[in-house]
């Protein structure tokens, strides 16, 4: 099955929250598509409950910190090198 679009697509399953994101772009190039999808089972009062009983903020924090590590120790790999150790002669 051909499509006028490429689609990329990203899909998260949290506790009672599927997040489904889709990026569609035309192969000509001249239009782009973002689809986002939130279900939630057995609802979003769930979920926010599930929120209210967790740092939301911590979340977030924990996420753009996992996002950005790769990026970091590239600009920065003499802070991850391991120290070198020298064998002294006894």
């Amino acid at each position: 099955m051909n499509s006028e679009f490429d689609d990329t697509k990203m899909v998260a399953h949290l506790p009672n929250l599927d997040i489904e994101v889709i990026h569609r772009r035309s192969w000509e190039g001249n239009e782009e598509m973002l689809l986002i999808t939130l279900r939630a089972t057995p609802s979003f009062e769930a979920f926010f409950q599930f929120l209210d009983r967790t740092n939301p903020f911590a979340l977030w924090a924990r996420a753009i910190e996992m996002t950005w590590a790769p990026w970091l120790r590239l600009a920065n790999p003499a802070a991850n090198a391991e120290p070198k150790v020298s064998a002294s002669a006894e």
